[in-house]
């Protein structure tokens, strides 16, 4: 070799190891937030399902991505504060499955992506322009369950014989029950049925307003959907059983602890789902360009042995219709 050319050549290595040395530089560990508006150790946690949607996208947790949690633990007032406290943590993007946990991540920052999983009614809330084109920095499944409200008192008067007046267990610090209450009023009216409201903010609130539901004569109750409620459904079970209130409820978790009926969407379906959406972003999708995913399917779910100690009879047909009948 010409001393000219190995010149030339230890030149242009000297130059490529800077170059490769950067190439294999490890990028930074993508940071995913996640505001959860129950309590991390309620078992089913729906958490568990979007964690089982990132392993199943090959994502390892401390090893290809950094989980950073907060929970509210069921008081959706929290929830703000706790939004603003990730967006200053600077994770890439923020899971706020519920409608409230979106709304206050959405309220805390409009350029952080922001993915839901179990929120209802995104246009309703003004969290997205439209479905097809949400157009901002949120997205995510659907779980649409401010659609069905109809439905479930439907239901309820199917089951309840001479059904005129029903409670329903709110909670008005959650931004969804506003909307819940807007399809309840005119479902409730085309049935011939009145609507009582009652409130449970906090679990202490509670018995209050089981025993408001009671003084006022309901025949059912509907518990709207609420990470309050469903951390605490056993107690909001045993409380419905103690009054002799026959309870209709939206996720199917209600009727695994004796809950009558629940008719809903499958949350951890929808949780699983939310971890594809963080997969797009991270992969450079934008939020605001991915189309809202909406429910194909809602469940049915009845616990016979409930309705036999309400003295209830449940019609062949109905039953027939249940995705899933609990008979012990």
């Amino acid at each position: 070799m010409k001393r000219r050319e190995f010149i030339m050549l230890a030149g242009g290595t000297a130059v490529a190891w800077p170059l490769a040395t950067r190439a294999q530089k490890p990028q930074k560990m993508p940071r995913i937030g996640y505001l959860g508006a129950g309590i991390l150790a309620v078992k089913p946690n729906p958490r568990d399902a979007f964690m089982q949607g990132l392993r199943e996208l090959g994502y390892v947790e401390g090893q290809t991505y950094t989980l950073v949690e907060r929970y509210a633990d069921g008081r959706q007032e929290r929830l703000p504060e706790l939004a603003v406290e990730l967006v200053r943590l600077e994770v890439d993007v923020l899971v706020a499955p519920t409608s409230g946990a979106a709304k206050a991540a959405m309220d805390a920052t409009r350029t952080i992506p922001i993915v839901m999983a179990g929120g209802g009614d995104p246009v309703g809330l003004r969290l997205v322009a439209s479905l097809a084109r949400p157009g901002g920095n949120v997205t995510g499944p659907s779980m649409m369950n401010t659609e069905i409200i109809g439905k479930r008192m439907q239901l309820l008067k199917d089951v309840v014989p001479g059904l005129t007046r029903v409670a329903v267990l709110a909670n008005s610090v959650n931004p969804i029950h506003a909307l819940f209450r807007r399809e309840t009023e005119p479902a409730a009216r085309e049935l011939g049925l009145e609507f009582q409201l009652v409130e449970a903010r906090v679990p202490e609130d509670f018995e209050p307003a089981f025993a408001a539901a009671t003084r006022g004569k309901a025949g059912a109750l509907i518990a709207l959907d609420d990470a309050l409620t469903y951390n605490f459904r056993s107690r909001i079970v045993a409380l419905a059983a103690a009054s002799r209130l026959p309870a209709l409820y939206g996720y199917r978790e209600f009727p695994d602890v004796g809950g009558l009926m629940s008719y809903g969407a499958n949350m951890a379906s929808h949780y699983r789902l939310a971890a594809a959406y963080v997969d797009k972003i991270l992969r450079g999708a934008k939020p605001g360009d991915l189309p809202v995913e909406q429910p194909t399917k809602f469940e049915l779910v009845v616990n016979l042995k409930t309705a036999k100690t309400l003295g209830l009879e449940l019609s062949s047909t109905l039953l027939s219709r249940a995705d899933e009948v609990i008979e012990e």
